[in-house]
């Protein structure tokens, strides 16, 4: 059955196509597995709550009758500005708008936050812009530009918010802006299209625009809203949506509310937030956390943007997905939030979760999986401008910025095929990581370190049941058919800490294997264990157990001055000059004229093995081989295998 939905009916209805909705939350009350709601071009000021899952077979669907045509929004539009005679415009707001949930009384914090508790989960927007948030009417008035801000023409429009009994006082500098002549709004909701219960399944939201929701901080030991998400249920499809303006995340995939564990170190202290999240993972398992239930979502062709903690995020919610197609850019752009959950996309838990073809670029980082990323696969994506611009200045408790970041797992994680063009290419403050077929122009970070003793979980191949804990001992990594170039400046810089206030640090920014130096090859590792000896010393094995795993280096290219790894055999090294250059959307580059006749072997599941802890091969989902015989645009490998992201030699390519 189809329910009508149609914002500009003349008076509300039934959900016939005769006499529609005139709010979609009406629709979804009724929907049921078959039913499609339809919804015509126009804004829809609601927060959207479906009742009813469907099944496997038998979805729920929401579609925008014209694609991108129906709005759904977590804002009302604010008319009323007085301007005061220093310049500053002022608006007062009954707080029974706000309901139970205020936004100018609720700050963005939480566990794992790093930036202080100065920022309020509400927002003011003037013309679909975010403005900052102002420390105090002084400051608001002065509309200084914020040092920190990636767009600081921008970061001159300010607001500022007191209480005054059951009243919520906004204060706005526009500069010379009339907002009564405008389009400003300022956010209500929390939310736009979620359920507020969990295991409401298989429904597909289709061709939405979803903007500006109050949304709260969502680290993983913590409820994770977001603008839209699934809230821990099975089988969602987010599909050809724009979504923008969230204070925090864009689009959930994470975690339900759990009372006992919920930003339990920032309310009690007494426990570490790294224990805290062991715990959500066990508490996980107890609260349905299984491949039944939870996941196997599919987010494609989105434009997410301007989301100030992340695109999408996840924790545990997003295993079994599939993330592609999608434009995920100017994450944390603002630079007003500041902790350890903000990325393009930010996933704990990525259990056989494939990212394919994403175009992600403008974030403070582009894609981080922490913890637990087994069976998970970054393929087919471009990455870039993931960095900070040379003027902003560093924010206390920002986040370091790189394309890829893979923490804290044991693996497997799949990076193949993926062109990688920022200043830092991948953080890899863990273990157990293959990359197969990039095209790498930044450096590796953290390798060897940024893990100390955490014990996390690695689980039963393609399951969500635990299957362990260990620390992270490094290495376990593969590195074949990259193409390396140092194409920004290899002098380390000095990066301020995250979370140590004040202390800064030297990052590497010279590209290449080199880092794995002091890896041992397998030979050299499986030697220590005397495999021939029948009673072995378990205890004076000891050192060895604990010690670095070996790592797997062929078939590699470096250019420009990036750097071989000592162990690596078969490599090519070349020192002239190489132009790469994105221009639009193409790539333009001269990097087959330095690599010549040079070619590598085919590389499959079978050459990579298995990830040392989780003994899971690098594989497909469904536990299938990988022959890596098809290059980033889906090109066929033939008998000359190139290098690098492309089947063929190519100087003018376009890469989305």
């Amino acid at each position: 059955m189809i329910i009508y939905v149609n914002a500009a009916a003349g008076f509300d209805g039934n959900g016939s196509k005769e006499r529609p909705y005139r709010r979609i939350g009406d629709a979804a009350n009724v929907a049921k597995p078959g039913d499609e709601v339809l919804v015509s071009p126009g804004v829809y000021r609601e927060y959207v709550n479906p009742k009813h899952a469907g099944t496997e077979d038998c979805r729920v669907v929401y579609r925008s009758e014209v694609p991108r045509g129906a709005v759904i929004t977590g804002a009302e539009v604010a008319k009323g500005w007085e301007k005061r005679d220093d310049g500053v415009w002022t608006l007062r707001v009954d707080n029974g708008v706000f309901g139970a949930y205020n936004p100018y009384t609720t700050y963005v914090y939480g566990d794992w936050y790093f930036a202080g508790k100065t920022r309020h989960t509400g927002c003011v927007f003037l013309n679909d812009r975010m403005l900052y948030e102002a420390g105090s009417l002084e400051e608001c008035r002065e509309g200084a530009v914020y040092p920190c801000s990636w767009v600081p023409e921008e970061s001159v429009y300010k607001w500022y918010t007191e209480q005054d009994g059951n009243t919520t006082v906004f204060y706005a500098n526009f500069q010379d802006m009339d907002p009564n002549a405008e389009n400003v709004e300022i956010t209500v909701r929390r939310e736009c299209f979620m359920p507020d219960q969990t295991g409401v399944g298989y429904i597909t939201v289709s061709g939405f625009v979803i903007c500006k929701a109050a949304t709260t901080w969502a680290p993983p030991a913590a409820y994770q809203d977001g603008m839209i998400g699934p809230h821990w249920s099975k089988g969602w499809i987010i599909e050809d949506c724009e979504i923008y303006g969230s204070k925090c995340a864009g689009i959930s995939l994470g975690k339900y509310y759990d009372p006992d564990n919920d930003h339990y170190f920032t309310t009690r202290h007494v426990k570490s937030p790294t224990q805290m999240e062991r715990d959500a993972v066990c508490r996980g398992q107890y609260h349905g956390w299984t491949k039944a239930n939870v996941g196997s979502h599919v987010i494609r062709r989105n434009n997410i943007h301007h989301c100030e903690q992340g695109g999408i995020i996840g924790r545990m919610g997003a295993v079994f997905s599939v993330i592609e197609d999608n434009e995920i850019h100017h994450i944390n752009n603002m630079m007003e939030l500041g902790g350890a959950e903000i990325s393009g996309i930010k996933l704990h838990a990525a259990i056989d979760v494939v990212m394919r073809r994403n175009h992600i670029h403008h974030c403070t980082m582009g894609i981080w999986t922490d913890w637990e990323a087994q069976g998970t696969r970054i393929t087919q994506n471009i990455l870039h401008d993931n960095q900070k611009p040379a003027f902003a200045k560093p924010l206390e408790g920002g986040m370091m910025s790189q394309d890829i970041f893979v923490e804290v797992g044991h693996g497997p994680t799949l990076i193949d095929n993926n062109i990688l063009l920022s200043e830092a290419s991948l953080r890899m403050a863990t273990q157990g990581v293959a990359l197969v077929h990039n095209l790498i122009c930044g450096s590796f970070t953290s390798v060897g370190g940024g893990t100390g003793t955490r014990y996390t979980p690695y689980h039963m191949p393609h399951c969500t049941e635990v299957m362990g804990f260990m620390t992270i001992l490094h290495g376990d990594d593969r590195f074949y058919n990259n193409i390396f170039v140092q194409k920004w400046p290899s002098s380390d810089v000095t990066v301020l800490s995250d979370s140590e206030k004040g202390k800064t640090f030297s990052e590497n920014r010279e590209v290449g294997t080199h880092v794995m130096d002091e890896y041992p090859t397998y030979e050299t590792w499986i030697a220590q264990f005397d495999m021939d000896n029948d009673t072995p010393n378990m205890v004076g094995l000891a050192p060895a157990h604990d010690g670095k795993l070996p790592v797997w280096v062929d078939g590699n290219v470096y250019l420009m001055g990036a750097k071989n790894c000592r162990h690596e055999k078969h490599f090519l090294k070349d020192e002239g000059a190489v132009h790469i250059e994105l221009d639009g959307n193409h790539l333009r580059t001269d990097l087959y004229d330095h690599i010549g006749d040079f070619c590598a072997s085919m590389i499959s599941s079978d050459t990579l093995g298995r990830a040392f802890e989780p003994e899971e091969r690098y594989e497909n989902p469904d536990g299938t081989d990988i022959v890596f015989d098809r290059d980033f645009l889906g090109e066929h490998r033939g008998l000359n295998v190139l290098p690098g992201p492309f089947a063929s030699k190519q100087s003018d390519i376009r890469v989305f």
